[in-house]
């Protein structure tokens, strides 16, 4: 029986179709354009290979084609069946992320992971700061992840997956040197991973090298196509690095042509992320947007994601809404947020319309209202999700609204990760 890249037994009579299905899950590991094609590939050579249609509705999910994904897994769930348990595993774990149905996620694919640790697309989504440890909403969760990952290295050995994937969970909890040797790693063995270069940029970005960060990016986006997965992420990078180093104008660029909606395709959580983030963050520095951009922003995230629902989504919804100055869209979130809260469907508690109701009132020139309701909960903020990097903003709304209620020797003392957060927020 053929073999996978992690030498795991998969079930098709043809080696056509298991190269195919590696081709497939390198290039969705990597984030690069092409896994769907080569997925498609494998199941034309045999239709009935079930792990191939799971992996295809996966991809199809993160590509935001929610429709044909979920044709994909539930095809994949009737062809397995007469598998053995890996590869049942494999298609229940990756059909109920699609899907919605089937046991509890995290606990299901850790489970499976105790037993074969090596199946890469039952980890994967255990991993990032968007996986399933990563929204979990559990305070500690970086901690959590790290420790999830160590164990597995010797599993996992020098394969750059593994490697990059272990550098972002260190850079996350600040072991930085650690994570530097394994990105280097990682990249001089495959340097077209876009996951590795977003990796990368983080490292770079938690060592303070914003300049050899820009000129990195700018390099290899050069030959990184504008449909894929990562693209408007690593460009939301980009600008953020430009808006550091003080070059506003090639920031607004790269917001404009590459991180807006409909300046280049993204999942929609990334789109509405990075948009509200880059925005907020423009005039946190002290730069004026254009209330229409604002406005395209708050539509954006009104037909996306139209409930509460999505803490990491939520919060940027908020972002979004005040700083559109749409108050009555914010109360609703507001609102909806306290319900769920209620009936305990917010796993990451009440810091979730905590941070909504502070933006509010930061957008509204509510300085001691803002950091009143924000201070409370800010070191808890880990729960919504995301990196570090997008989390300095929370850091930083709130030091700006004490800086600018005067009370600049409060923010100060708030300051937990050095010069970089003291200048975002504006605090000398």
């Amino acid at each position: 029986m053929p073999v996978d890249r992690y030498g795991l037994e998969v079930s098709t009579s043809s080696q056509a179709a298991c190269d195919a299905y590696v081709e497939g899950v390198d290039l969705f590991l990597s984030a690069n354009l092409g896994s769907e094609t080569a997925l498609r590939r494998a199941i034309s050579v045999d239709p009935g290979f079930a792990l191939a249609h799971a992996a295809l509705g996966r991809t199809l999910q993160l590509y935001a084609k929610p429709v044909e994904a979920k044709v994909a897994v539930a095809r994949a769930r009737e062809l397995c069946g007469g598998l053995p348990k890996r590869e049942r595993a494999n298609v229940e774990l990756l059909a109920g992320l699609v899907d919605g149905q089937g046991p509890p996620p995290l606990a299901f694919a850790l489970a499976h992971l105790a037993e074969f640790p090596r199946d890469v697309m039952v980890l994967a989504p255990c991993t990032g700061v968007f996986g399933l440890i990563g929204f979990s909403g559990r305070p500690g969760r970086e901690q959590e992840q790290a420790a999830q990952l160590e164990p597995l290295a010797g599993v996992y050995g020098d394969d750059w997956w593994f490697l990059s994937t272990h550098a972002f969970a260190l850079s996350e909890v600040g072991r930085i040197d650690e994570a530097r040797k394994l990105i280097d790693r990682s990249l001089a063995l495959y340097p077209r991973n876009a996951h590795g270069a977003h990796v990368y940029a983080h490292v770079l970005y938690e060592n303070g090298e914003d300049r050899a960060g820009l000129a990195y990016l700018q390099a290899w986006l050069r030959e990184f196509p504008r449909e894929a997965q990562l693209h408007c992420h690593l460009s939301w990078h980009v600008a953020l690095m430009n808006l550091e180093l003080g070059d506003i104008d090639a920031a607004r660029r790269v917001f404009m042509s590459d991180v807006r909606p409909g300046g280049s395709w993204g999942p929609p959580i990334n789109t509405l992320s990075d948009s509200a983030s880059f925005l907020w963050r423009m005039q946190l520095a002290g730069q004026r947007n254009d209330a229409s951009l604002w406005q395209e922003v708050r539509d954006y995230a009104l037909r996306e994601f139209p409930k509460a629902g999505i803490t990491f989504a939520d919060v940027h919804s908020a972002l979004a809404f005040a700083g559109a100055a749409d108050t009555a869209a914010l109360e609703t979130l507001v609102s909806q947020l306290e319900e769920r809260e209620r009936a305990g469907k917010l796993p990451a508690g009440p810091l979730v319309p905590a941070l909504a109701k502070g933006f509010g009132a930061y957008a509204a020139d509510e300085w001691n209202a803002a950091a009143e309701t924000i201070a409370p909960v800010f070191s808890e903020h880990e729960r919504i999700g995301g990196s570090r990097a997008q989390r300095d903003l929370i850091d930083c709304t709130l030091m700006a609204a004490l800086a600018r209620a005067g009370r600049a020797s409060e923010a100060r003392k708030l300051i937990v990760r050095g010069a970089r957060t003291r200048s975002l927020a504006g605090v000398q």
